[in-house]
């Protein structure tokens, strides 16, 4: 064992998850994770385990039209299970990130709502400890027929870098906490008595994708290929670009089963053929599809669904850098498809992956680049580009989300015809401005700079 005298800490660890009332399944899965952490656990998967998924593999979701009536017929023995645990720290936030205006004057959080209306079909919101109140108070004001369902992840302690002992912040004891992961869904399924509810009422199916991904609607011909032959684990899978380099993609391993690799698990001297996007041509969206039959089935045989381990390394405010260093115990909920022997993929367009991750995402899709039809977000038909729009933004003035909405107050520049944006120092836009081309906006002076109302930019800029 690596660092045997942190074994130390586990009573305390115990004694910490219990006085939070968190279920036994939760603290032994935790005390899992921890024996990997101290124990030197890497995760790391070499290329030699792995062999490519070639795009023959796998079925195509504009292939699978013949299965939309099955979909249909389904839709009541399905729930669309949203991700709702992020608070959005990166953009400055302190409440659940759904909660964000995003178009038209509509939160991500209404958006989802009445995607599923309009699918008709029930929705779930897996909400972490920091954002449930927040969520459940904005859905209460918009006094909606059916309220969708609402359950809670865990919690598990943050721990220190330093001696891998239990972090202490008298100062705030929430900041001693982290939510772990969305792979934790399937433990908060199982102990809040929601997958046997689920089950029992008849719901064998569920959609579950992140709540800042407001192009992951319910699509009623994967839904069909799902049920219809029977596959107890999808993943929807995009076509890799060099911007997606840092996400996972998938692979099969030498047994033959799917496998999701994230960055942090590719060795240092094997990071080149991680890249290679002619291998490993497809990411996970994180836009999952899961038999509940089989995940009941799988939890009664192990107990519980342990997935690789993702230590990521924090401070203990977020917000202040100089707080004790910490790592987060999380995992991933794509991780399991290599848990369900005959799970499978499926690719999809990129008009079903738009996370909003930070403000550059945010900036982008309240612009003329995407258009809401029928509560999903599309691209604009007038976009002649192929690829998304990239944007970079000067953290100092745009990365919180109070910053980039005074900077924008007067309303969002036309970027439907704007290939790229990187905008460099303080710089105000008014209203009615448009962006063409591949254009740099450079503020090198110390005061603020103003785009005046009415500007066409198609070249770059300098103040």
């Amino acid at each position: 064992m690596k660092n045997p005298d942190a074994l130390k800490h586990v009573p305390a660890i115990i004694a910490k998850m219990e006085r939070e009332n968190l279920p036994t399944v939760v603290i032994d899965s935790f005390i899992h994770y921890y024996n990997k952490v101290i124990s030197g656990e890497t995760g790391i998967i070499y290329d030699n385990e792995i062999e490519c998924v070639r795009a023959n593999e796998i079925d195509d979701i504009n292939d699978l039209s013949e299965y939309y009536d099955a979909g249909k017929k389904v839709i009541n023995n399905s729930i669309r299970i949203v991700l709702n645990g992020g608070l959005g720290t990166s953009m400055g936030l302190k409440k659940a990130k759904s909660l964000i205006e995003v178009r038209n004057g509509k939160s991500f959080l209404e958006i989802i709502v009445r995607q599923a209306e309009r699918s008709n079909v029930r929705l779930a919101l897996m909400n972490s400890f920091k954002t449930h109140d927040d969520t459940a108070e904005a859905l209460r004001k918009m006094k909606l027929p059916v309220f969708p369902v609402l359950f809670l992840q865990h919690k598990y302690p943050k721990i220190l870098r330093e001696g891998f002992g239990p972090a202490v912040w008298p100062e705030n004891n929430e900041l001693e906490w982290n939510p772990p992961g969305h792979g934790e869904i399937y433990t908060a399924l199982h102990t809040s008595g929601m997958l046997d509810k689920l089950l029992a009422e008849g719901i064998t199916y569920a959609f579950i994708s992140n709540a800042d991904n407001l192009g992951a609607t319910l699509d009623e011909s994967v839904l069909g290929y799902f049920a219809e032959i029977g596959f107890p684990f999808l993943m929807e899978v995009a076509e890799r670009t060099p911007s997606d380099l840092k996400g996972g993609h998938i692979a099969r391993h030498n047994n033959g089963r799917l496998l999701l690799r994230e960055a942090a698990q590719c060795p240092v001297n094997e990071l080149d053929a991680f890249r290679d996007t002619s291998c490993y041509r497809f990411f996970n969206t994180n836009n999952i599809w899961i038999n509940l039959g089989y995940l009941k089935d799988l939890v009664k045989k192990h107990g519980s669904v342990h997935l690789p381990l993702i230590l990521n390394p924090k401070t203990l405010d977020p917000r202040d850098e100089v707080s004790p260093r910490v790592y987060h115990i999380e995992t991933a909920m794509g991780a399991a498809i290599f848990l369900f022997d005959g799970a499978t993929a499926v690719r999809v367009p990129r008009t079903r992956f738009f996370p909003v991750k930070k403000c550059s995402d945010l900036l982008a899709v309240r612009s003329d680049c995407y258009l809401v039809k029928d509560e999903k977000l599309v691209l604009n038909p007038e976009r002649k580009y192929q690829a998304a729009i990239r944007i970079n933004l000067d953290n100092r003035f745009y990365s919180r989300i109070d910053q980039f909405n005074d900077r924008f107050r007067e309303g969002i520049p036309s970027l439907v015809k704007c290939e790229s944006l990187t905008i460099y120092g303080d710089v105000f836009f008014e209203k009615n401005v448009r962006i063409e081309g591949n254009i740099v906006i450079a503020n090198r002076g110390n005061s603020k700079a103003i785009i005046k109302k009415d500007s066409v930019i198609d070249g770059d800029i300098t103040f």
